[in-house]
């Protein structure tokens, strides 16, 4: 379980493995030749080591990601006036259009799908390592077009690494057939992949969670109750007893638990810059905000203000606050009484204050790590991408589609169990009413954890949650965003590239 990824990678596979910035730009002519490479178990993992580097990128897990999953609904805003063209809803064709996600994520598809074509059948490899790094890249491609299909809709898509004139001439494709042979590939990496995960690595119950996802999303609601209900019955994952203990990562010998499915391993001091993560940073408070009414001096002239004392409060704990402060919760996720007040996980997600002061704007809790071995711009913070109370609301939301409310009880109340005390467990509710009640419940179980944004999307919510929450007056979303903001338009210098993109939408996802 706590075997962790294998990062150092050499230089020559790492040129190998890197793809050009944009992913219709590649010349292979510097790179290892494929007849020279997987000859042996090590090099088939190196290859599949180095799909998993790609997801520490910025413009993915380090921060990309949160920036189209979390920000722009009703969980997270920033602080002050930054993140402004995403969060307010002023994205265009050039314009925080997501242009380095969709390169990186076409790099895991180009890289994977070589990989798959040098594995398959190869007799160098142990059986062990060819299915595990086999079920690794199916797992990896399937997860990239996981992100691709939910951000753009319609995308360019192949299974199999296709000549660079092909590649660059590729029209969109349809996102539901896409997902319907991702979830065919996902079935097949289950049978592949090991039972027991090892941190930062997929197992085999993390390509049933993303198989979940793809069939919740398409509400193909009995394939996503029986991929939730595997997972609950079979795997090695537990809901752990203490919500707080979900999101603790101070130990850095112990920061993967048996909740979690699949986690992006970061770490302090990567060797190529990237294993380390600067979204904690973003979360984390900066000092020069705190905290309220910081310059006031409590012992009267000539005494510390009140941020001298905070900032030796702290430093005699070994912490400090130095993030960059900005994503905060908005101010109704952020009051105590918009939650049932014997809800737990209000003071697990939010802090308003700190070592007994005051703070100037409300934070999350669960996603700051103040202390100074994790320091600013050089976090190990894990992502976690999929635990299992995730899987209980959705099994449960599936339940009720199919069949109502009172099978469906029992997974929502196995989450709600740690939330409250005393608990209180749903009933009595009709299909409508528990539809809606989970609304709130994933918020509330969820927030921050890059599901929100889409959950209100497939929900056919987003319009209405952003134009009816309250934002910060430095913030206008409600004014800006319009139907087509459910999708991002295809990058500006993707279609320079390419105009066959335009091709069977010419609107770009109705931002021409």
């Amino acid at each position: 379980m706590k075997r962790r990824l294998v990062t150092v990678l050499i230089s020559t596979v790492l040129l190998f493995f890197s793809a050009c910035e944009k992913f219709l730009e590649e010349d292979l002519r510097d790179q290892v030749a494929l007849e020279n490479f997987f000859n042996n178990d090590q090099e088939a993992l190196l290859a599949a080591n180095g799909l998993y580097r790609i997801l520490h990128r910025s413009s993915l897990y380090q921060r990309g990601l949160d920036n189209y999953y979390v920000n722009g609904a009703d969980e997270v805003g920033p602080s002050r006036n930054v993140n402004g063209q995403i969060h307010n809803y002023l994205i265009q064709e050039g314009v925080a259009d997501g242009n380095g996600t969709w390169s990186a994520l076409y790099e895991i598809i180009r890289n994977a799908s070589s990989h798959i074509s040098n594995i398959e059948g190869n007799e160098n490899l142990s059986e062990e390592v060819r299915k595990q790094t086999l079920g690794e890249c199916y797992f990896m491609r399937a997860l990239a077009y996981f992100h691709l299909t939910n951000l753009w809709g319609d995308v360019p898509y192949f299974r199999e690494l296709l000549p660079l004139e092909e590649l660059g001439s590729l029209e969109r494709y349809p996102k539901d057939e896409i997902r319907t042979d991702m979830k065919d590939d996902l079935a097949l990496a289950f049978e592949l992949l090991p039972d027991e995960p090892e941190l930062g690595r997929a197992s085999k119950w993390a390509a049933a969670a993303l198989k979940a996802k793809f069939h919740l999303f398409d509400e193909e609601w009995a394939d996503a109750k029986a991929e939730c209900d595997n997972i609950i019955d079979h795997s090695p994952h537990r809901l752990l007893d203490d919500f707080a203990a979900v999101f603790s990562q101070n130990d850095r010998a112990d920061q993967y638990n048996d909740e979690q499915i699949f986690v992006v391993d970061f770490t302090t001091d990567g060797v190529f810059g990237e294993s380390s993560t600067i979204r904690t940073d973003d979360y984390n408070p900066r000092l020069r905000d705190e905290p309220a009414d910081r310059s006031n001096r409590p012992g009267g002239p000539g005494t510390p203000a009140r941020w001298e004392l905070l900032s030796a409060d702290l430093q005699a704990v070994e912490q400090d606050m130095t993030g960059y402060g900005w994503a905060i919760p908005l101010p109704e996720l952020a009051d105590r009484s918009n939650w049932d007040p014997d809800d737990l996980r209000y003071d697990v997600t939010i802090v308003t204050e700190y070592m007994g002061y005051e703070l100037s704007f409300p934070y999350f809790r669960k996603n700051w790590n103040l202390n100074l071995t994790s320091p600013r711009g050089n976090h190990n913070e894990n992502y976690v991408v999929f635990r299992l109370a995730d899987i209980y609301l959705m099994a449960a939301e599936a339940e009720n589609e199919l069949n109502g409310p009172s099978e469906a009880y029992s997974y929502v109340n196995k989450v709600r169990e740690r939330a409250f005390e005393p608990d209180k467990p749903w009933s009595g509710m009709t299909q409508e009413e528990f539809r809606r009640a989970m609304y709130d419940e994933r918020k509330f179980e969820l927030c921050t954890e890059g599901y929100r944004r889409m959950d209100l999307i497939r929900w056919g919510i987003l319009l209405e949650t952003v134009r009816n929450t309250q934002h910060r007056p430095w913030n206008n979303p409600a004014d800006n965003i319009q139907p087509y903001h459910v999708l991002l338009p295809v990058p500006q210098d993707e279609i320079l590239l390419n105009p066959n993109l335009l091709n069977t939408d010419p609107t770009n996802n109705g931002y021409r």
